[in-house]
């Protein structure tokens, strides 16, 4: 057995022995034997009418009791729903379903951006009560069975009816709360966060449960109670514990949520388009930061388990520079520290005797240096001790540090819900920035135990996912304050709804296939329809060693990403491991996208203004088109280019163009859809395809992604029509915008002119028209 397997083998059976309970909980969050019967030990209330109603000026409360009253004496012995409806934001209305409703203050929370200035209007008649914000309203029926309806401008998007709404509670006293909202014929369910099964959810059993399940299970890193229909409408159920999803599975026609406990809250979000979900839902949970543009540059890293010392990683610098491959970032991965130490922060002394000249030397170079880091204290690090004298260590409830061998022999959690405990942690970070170290891969923070007792008395089930939260918000923050805003990043791999404000995201461990290039494609394509921003992923795979035809078709993938990175497992990663091809491969994506560095910064600044992610599934930007529902092997970067991964040694590669004119980036060649196409690329080929009468443009620089984006740009417009005008921003290094060009084709040429801000170089370019036209400005 070699030492991978080796490190599997314990990873298994340490896994047996410290998750099963975590999953055979959730186990009990499934309910009904079939669509009649309850499973057996489980009994179920539902509200059967609305018994009176209670309207404020911004909310509105209805009581409904668990069986119809026909008499007074019907009234004893009665249980009693509680169900209010409010809106923290135009367009999003908040429903609130409690029984009993004197537990404690359920900590911690998802903090949203609540307005409470925006207009909500109440009213209620003979036979309803209705709640508006905006073009949202929810509609409740006062008389007959249990009836919610949800509307946009008329429209009905979706409803709460008579078997839809439940309260549980089984064999041992344990309550839940489900709620049904129904699923329309044709409707398709997408996010619930980065998930790498299906990318349509319906059908399938969904628990919002962080753990470390690598891309090849159901289990997820990145969990976000948070899902967009294809009707135009989201929902975020308003809970970070355990939520377990049906999606069309327990009940076909409906998708079911359910939460342990007496209380039961949730968001809709208002449309129309997808998009328009996504930045109502942004607006409310936080907009992802702007990213550095170096962030967006080529990341080389260590990889995990590899030997490497200053030499080696001079040694991989310098191979970069002399085959013109340009870098951006260097990673260092575990081993920066000593083993069994992890994490102390201190740099193994022996790999790494000069790490104060090295980082030095390194940014000499241009380069940018990360650390991996993550919130773990192993027993042997000088800092467990320290911790543990401190009080800033996670607890037993019998004041006892939490412990457990699994990662690192006798580690410890840093306990994030003390303010002491996190300027502690930020102070060993501190040292490190103040050495050179520009940003950090805040990896794990998803194994976060539940037999423990936090700082702040938070409640253990809730404080598992929601750990990951203030784990990167700790870092993030860190990086803001030494680096001002929009100079921030991170390497994150866990997180929770509104971990999207503290990017970037990457996708984590995932096998050397073609397999598991296509599940991490379709976690990322998850996570983009759950609100995050930017995402990455390990170009040819963490586990395992690629071989080059995988390698060569994932750097393609890889470059055409918001971020880009090359790392692995036991096996380096610098492209001549595998052959001279490769090489080659690398150095045409990696200059193809910093010369489109124009283009996808102003795709950033989309992401973090208005919410709308970097990487866009189809159906984000053509939710009109029915054929764009279940396609998860292609996306757009950006709002204009389209992108679909070869998946083959062979180059063999099917993909799905919208109606319109498309044509190919790096061929010319133009195609017309809709349709389906079939075509063969090399390995220094891929699909990708430029919207019919989009602006494209090039940068004149491709060795660096810090540049002048409007100096000397290129700006390809591709079939345009005749009598068309578009207008053109070109960012800026601040996030702002340098220059506004108009662009008009009148003829067969073009008119231009700079109608804001100052470019004084610059050519326009048409592609796919019967004649040629140039111009410079």
């Amino acid at each position: 057995m070699d030492k991978l397997d080796a490190m599997k083998s314990a990873r298994l059976a340490l896994s047996k022995r410290f998750d099963n309970p975590f999953r055979e909980r959730l186990a009990t969050m499934k309910f009904s034997d079939g669509y009649w019967q309850l499973r057996e030990g489980l009994t179920r209330l539902r509200p059967a009418e609305v018994e009176g109603v209670q309207a404020g000026e911004r909310e509105l409360t209805v009581f409904a009791p668990a069986r119809r009253i026909e008499r007074r004496g019907d009234t004893l012995n009665q249980p009693l729903f509680t169900v209010t409806f409010s809106s923290p934001a135009r367009g999003v209305i908040g429903v609130r379903i409690g029984h009993h409703l004197g537990g404690r203050p359920a900590r911690p929370a998802y903090r949203l951006n609540v307005d409470d200035d925006h207009p909500v209007k109440v009213d209620v008649g003979a036979a309803e009560a209705r709640l508006t914000s905006g073009e949202l309203s929810v509609v409740i029926a006062l008389e007959g069975p249990w009836d919610v309806r949800f509307e946009q401008d008329g429209r009905p998007l979706t409803n709460s009816g008579a078997r839809s709404v439940g309260l549980i509670t089984d064999a041992d006293g344990k309550h839940y709360v489900h709620e049904q909202l129904a699923l329309g014929v044709g409707e398709t369910i997408y996010g619930l966060g980065e998930r790498f099964g299906a990318f349509v959810k319906n059908g399938q059993v969904v628990d919002s449960w962080n753990a470390d399940g690598g891309t090849s299970s159901e289990q997820a890193y990145k969990n976000v109670p948070f899902y967009l229909s294809s009707k135009g409408y989201g929902v975020l159920v308003d809970s970070p514990a355990r939520v377990s999803f049906e999606v069309g599975s327990e009940t076909t026609s409906r998708n079911q949520f359910s939460v342990e406990g007496q209380e039961l809250g949730y968001y809709v979000f208002a449309g129309p388009a997808p998009k328009d979900v996504l930045r109502r839902y942004t607006a409310l949970t936080g907009r992802p930061a702007r990213v550095p543009a170096w962030s967006m540059g080529l990341w080389l890293s260590t990889s995990f388990t590899t030997d490497y010392t200053e030499e080696t990683t001079s040694a991989f610098v310098d191979g970069m520079a002399e085959r013109d491959l340009p870098l951006s970032v260097f990673h260092f991965d575990c081993f920066w520290m000593r083993q069994f130490h992890w994490c102390d922060f201190l740099w193994d002394p022996i790999a790494f005797p000069d790490p104060a000249g090295m980082v030095r030397r390194l940014k000499d170079r241009g380069l940018r240096v990360s650390l991996w880091i993550n919130p773990y204290i192993a027993q042997r690090s000088v800092l467990f001790e320290e911790g543990r004298e401190l009080g800033y260590l996670l607890k037993r409830p019998d004041g006892s540090v939490w412990q457990w061998d699994m990662w690192q022999a006798g580690m410890a959690i840093v306990d994030f819900t003390n303010p002491d405990a996190a300027a502690w942690y930020r102070s060993k970070l501190q040292a490190l920035i103040d050495l050179g170290v520009d940003c950090f891969k805040t990896d794990f923070g998803e194994r976060i135990p539940t037999d423990v007792a936090w700082c702040d008395g938070s409640d253990p089930e809730r404080m598992h996912n929601y750990y990951a939260q203030l784990y990167n918000a700790a870092v993030f923050g860190l990086l803001e304050e030494n680096r001002g805003e929009g100079d921030a990043v991170l390497f994150a791999r866990s997180a929770t709804a509104g971990g999207q404000q503290f990017p970037v995201h990457w996708g984590g461990d995932c096998e050397s296939t073609f397999e598991a290039m296509a599940e991490s494609l379709r976690g990322g394509l998850s996570l983009a329809s759950s609100g995050f921003g930017y995402w990455s992923h390990d170009i040819g795979g963490f586990e395992g060693l690629p071989d080059p035809a995988i390698f060569k078709r994932w750097v393609a993938f890889g470059l055409l990403s918001s971020h880009s990175r090359l790392h692995g497992s036991s096996s380096y990663r610098v492209p001549w491991a595998f052959d001279d091809e490769a090489v080659d491969v690398l150095r045409k994506f990696t200059k193809l996208k910093l010369s489109l560095m124009p283009y996808l910064m102003t795709a950033a600044a989309e992401a973090h203004q208005d919410g709308v992610p970097m990487m866009r599934p189809m159906v984000l930007e053509f939710p009109d088109d029915p054929a764009v529902a279940y396609l998860d092997r292609q996306y757009m970067l950006g709002p204009d280019l389209l992108v679909a991964p070869v998946m083959s040694v062979d180059g063999e590669v099917s993909f799905y163009l919208p109606r319109g004119r498309w044509t190919s980036l790096l061929t010319g060649e133009v195609l017309s859809g809709p349709g389906w196409v079939q075509q063969t690329h090399a390995f220094d080929s891929v699909p990708l395809f430029v919207r019919e009468g989009a602006v494209i443009p090039i940068g004149a620089v491709d060795d660096r992604p810090e540049y002048d984006w409007a100096d000397g740009v290129e700006l390809r417009w591709f079939a345009p029509s005749d009598g068309q005008t578009t207008v053109v921003e070109l960012p800026d290094a601040d996030g702002g915008v340098a220059a506004v060009i108009e662009l008009t084709l009148r003829d067969g040429e073009v008119e231009s002119r700079v109608i804001e801000g100052v470019c004084e170089r610059y050519t326009v370019k048409l592609s796919s028209t019967t004649s040629a036209a140039e111009k410079t400005a």
